[in-house]
């Protein structure tokens, strides 16, 4: 476990959306949720009651996916379970710098993706999986890719901004570029931009994947908490 000052990242997703990304999201009493074309996840408080969860399903409809991340509140038990997922956050500790622990292979240079680089995000993503994304997630933060002859082979983002914090993610490679460093690199450029700007960085990561975790970890990542990632689905109409 880690000290300092953490208390934000207990509720990653609410604290982003009564913060920094506010304007990309929905409100109604206690809960929130993203719009629908940013991303999934939804947030209600650790003590949520039943009319935290009745707002959180005026927000997102009957029969909706309600991803809620790393929220440990359960919804009532009309509320449909989707998936359960193990995993942990990690951040990096205070005073770290970027490890920069891979060369750029010949050719290619890390580059800022837009909103026109989204097709082909998406394109990789759908190719890699490494986790929720969006058409608009791209708005949540700035995101980091490597092109190879043109094509982009590898990228990697900003995701969740609680106050003093901003979580890297959506790190992937395409298979056939594998090996050669790139998410190293990406992940050191974006901790580079992140300091630069006075926040800290932490990222998720599922247990299962445990070569992300030993990557995370050679550039200087450590474990914070084990959380579980759990989605549901809102009960019906009538």
């Amino acid at each position: 476990m880690v000290s300092g000052d953490t208390a934000a990242l207990d509720d990653p997703v609410g604290e982003s959306l009564r913060g920094p990304h506010a304007r990309l999201g929905r409100r109604l009493g206690r809960a929130a949720t993203y719009l629908p074309h940013v991303a999934t996840f939804s947030a209600v408080p650790a003590d949520a009651d039943e009319a935290d969860w009745a707002c959180l399903a005026r927000l997102l409809g009957p029969g909706a996916f309600a991803d809620m991340f790393s929220c440990p509140a359960l919804p009532p038990a009309d509320w449909e379970p989707v998936f359960t997922l193990e995993g942990r956050q990690m951040i990096l500790p205070a005073g770290s710098r970027p490890a920069a622990l891979a060369r750029g292979a010949a050719g290619t240079d890390v580059v800022a993706l837009g909103p026109a680089d989204v097709p082909e995000m998406l394109a990789l993503v759908a190719r890699t999986e490494p986790g929720p994304f969006r058409r608009g997630t791209r708005e949540l933060g700035t995101y980091l890719g490597i092109r190879e002859g043109g094509r982009l082979i590898a990228m990697a983002g900003e995701r969740l901004r609680p106050p003093g914090w901003t979580e890297i993610s959506a790190v992937c490679t395409a298979p056939e570029a594998r090996g050669r460093g790139h998410a190293a690199r990406l992940v050191d450029a974006l901790v580079a931009r992140v300091l630069a700007r006075g926040d800290r960085p932490f990222l998720h990561v599922a247990e299962a994947n445990t070569g992300a975790a030993a990557l995370y970890e050679r550039l200087g990542f450590v474990s914070r908490r084990r959380v579980t990632f759990r989605g549901f689905r809102t009960p019906d109409a009538g």
